[in-house]
């Protein structure tokens, strides 16, 4: 299949009801099933990694703390950041874990420069970082997915004008004292989410090799 479907979300989304979709659409997926592409914000959540560690959840209040299905440790949702959900046929494209992790940071990283910012990854901790003048290193992107014999589903979550309180609450993806920033604190004027949606469907469709984009309303 060369078209890649694009679904973009209107208004905050319940974690576990898309969780629960994304988990669904995989199981159901056939040889022919399309890739889909999904771009959502959620209500305000924590959600911990597969293996995530109980100690890096600090002080969650009255936020729902949600033991998901994807990699990596605790982080936080919620308004202001754009959730991209890749539901992919991993087979189909050749793609493995590693391959497909070092795809959306460099996806990410492109639509950051094309916004004149500079971001980079770290083999050590996956994500996207920007260099801050006070401060060093923070992240502004995470990333998290999850493999099954039929694809993958979960995604990156890139912060635009997010809180950035919650990250205090928590080890930010199990490391103490990370940094954790935003397109707003960055840019003078930062694009709308639509913007932001059309870069990273155009970034990840040239780099997956889809011939053909195809936007549908969602479900």
């Amino acid at each position: 299949m060369d078209t890649l479907l694009v679904r973009s979300f209107a208004g905050l989304q319940d974690y576990s009801s898309t969780w629960q979709a994304m988990q669904a659409f995989t199981a159901a997926r056939l040889s022919g099933t399309a890739d889909e592409l999904w771009f959502l914000e959620h209500h305000p959540v924590f959600t911990q990694g597969q293996a995530g560690r109980v100690e890096h959840v600090l002080a969650p209040g009255a936020t729902p703390v949600i033991r998901s299905d994807r990699g990596g440790q605790v982080t936080w949702h919620g308004p202001g950041q754009l959730m991209t959900y890749l539901l992919l046929d991993t087979r189909r494209r050749q793609l493995g874990p590693r391959q497909l992790v070092s795809l959306l940071e460099q996806a990410t990283i492109a639509v950051l420069a094309e916004l004149g910012l500079a971001g980079y990854a770290r083999a050590d901790a996956p994500g996207v970082y920007v260099n801050l003048p006070v401060c060093g290193e923070a992240k502004i992107a995470a990333i998290g997915l999850r493999f099954r014999q039929q694809g993958c589903y979960h995604g990156a979550a890139l912060n635009i004008d997010c809180e950035l309180e919650p990250y205090a609450r928590i080890n930010p993806c199990g490391h103490a004292g990370m940094t954790v920033t935003r397109l707003a604190d960055l840019l003078p004027a930062w694009p709308a989410r639509s913007d932001i949606e059309q870069r990273l469907t155009q970034q990840l469709a040239m780099a997956l090799n889809y011939r053909d984009i195809l936007r549908l309303s969602a479900p």
